[in-house]
């Protein structure tokens, strides 16, 4: 399967021009906003779909995706080679990890690689360590991973690198590794740019103004604190008519939990609250979940990736305003592609990333089709209300 780049940045630019501030039928977040305000921002997510404005873990330059592509010669030389991969993540279950995976196994199974193995840590350093320790027994050619944690888990990676194994890093890389000797590549989406967006499409259904909280992940995480650094440097600079009021962090493994107590908190002491920003979609869920309990079903909530509850919330309008969509598929393709190509003996980037997608109300079914490379299950096309 080649990656569809120049469709996805396509129809990112296409949706922008239904990105417009329309308010959907039945939904808990209609309010009046301002044309020209909703023009404004508008005009500033088309400018920034298709780039990429994160930089990688040791501030490498984003490459793309189409330096990944592996032809289908080359695929009949790797699966001469007969090699063996494993999928080691950090959690599993929800769409996110779910997408990346199958991204992974069908490129595997194009390129004729065994996945003799996936595990899920449930965001447990010690818990991944052993996963690897186990995995290794096994030998694997390859290790397709995501650390939990960038100190705690060096030491089982470097383990993995002096077996000869190759190590091809999703959104995180573990401390003192360097790309091209240690491992292979690492691929993330645009995690600063998905801050980015979330922050336009939080501030247009704002109006411009209003107070806002903010619930962040509270760990040493490359990729989610790009994605908080994004958001808090958009809203600072580009609103300063936003005020964020209250700020807390959230560390799991029961994000959705954790976030619904913290947003209940928020909701008490900031009756007049406006909007929350989550930092991914499991988290917002909770949100969600609290602003249901406290009546608040007016609040605007804002987050990062396209998961089934966040997308049935924008099918139906409410409460959810828009979010910054990653690839997790194409990203999967992409991290099986380069392993390939390693073992081809050819050079490969440090850092892959893929543009944000930006993604509300108005085109939420057709970008579920491209994050996930599949139509929108019946529960979000059924939640859909024109």
């Amino acid at each position: 399967m080649k990656l569809k780049t120049t469709m996805v940045a396509l129809a990112a630019a296409v949706s922008i021009v239904a990105l417009a501030g329309c308010t959907p039928a039945g939904g808990g977040t209609s309010n009046e906003v301002d044309p020209e305000i909703s023009a404004e921002i508008d005009a500033a997510l088309a400018e920034i779909t298709g780039q990429v404005l994160s930089t990688g873990p040791n501030g490498e330059e984003p490459s793309s995706v189409d330096a990944t592509v592996v032809t289908d010669a080359q695929a009949e030389e790797v699966a001469a080679m007969g090699l063996t991969a494993a999928i080691v993540m950090h959690y599993g279950g929800n769409d996110w990890a779910n997408a990346q995976i199958a991204g992974l196994n069908a490129e595997f199974d194009r390129l004729g690689i065994d996945v003799i193995a996936t595990t899920d840590a449930d965001f447990d350093p010690a818990t991944q360590v052993s996963q690897i320790e186990t995995v290794l027994t096994q030998n694997p050619d390859i290790i397709v991973s995501i650390p939990t944690d960038t100190v705690a888990t060096a030491s089982a990676y470097r383990k993995a690198a002096a077996q000869g194994v190759k190590l091809v890093f999703m959104d995180n890389v573990p401390e003192g590794f360097v790309a091209g000797q240690d491992y292979v590549s690492m691929v993330s989406a645009d995690n600063y740019g998905n801050g980015v967006t979330s922050a336009y499409l939080l501030a247009r259904s704002l109006g411009g103004e209003g107070t806002i909280g903010v619930i962040y992940h509270e760990a040493d995480f490359f990729v989610t604190q790009q994605r908080y650094d994004g958001f808090k440097k958009t809203i600072e600079d580009e609103f300063p008519n936003i005020e964020i009021v209250q700020e807390q962090g959230i560390a799991g493994p029961d994000f959705a939990g954790d976030a619904q107590g913290v947003a209940n908190a928020m909701l008490t002491r900031n009756a007049d609250l406006d909007g929350i920003w989550a930092v991914w979609d499991v988290p917002a869920e909770g949100v969600l979940a609290a602003a249901r309990e406290t009546g608040r079903t007016d609040i605007k909530i804002a987050t990062q990736d396209l998961g089934t509850n966040v997308a049935i919330a924008l099918a139906k309008g409410e409460m959810i305003v828009g979010l910054g969509a990653q690839l997790p598929y194409d990203q999967g393709v992409a991290e099986a592609d380069l392993a390939a190509l390693s073992f081809l003996g050819i050079d490969v980037p440090a850092y892959v990333a893929l543009s944000s997608l930006p993604v509300d109300h108005e085109n939420v079914l057709e970008a579920w089709e491209l994050v996930y490379n599949s139509e929108a299950p019946a529960s979000v096309r059924d939640a859909y209300v024109d």
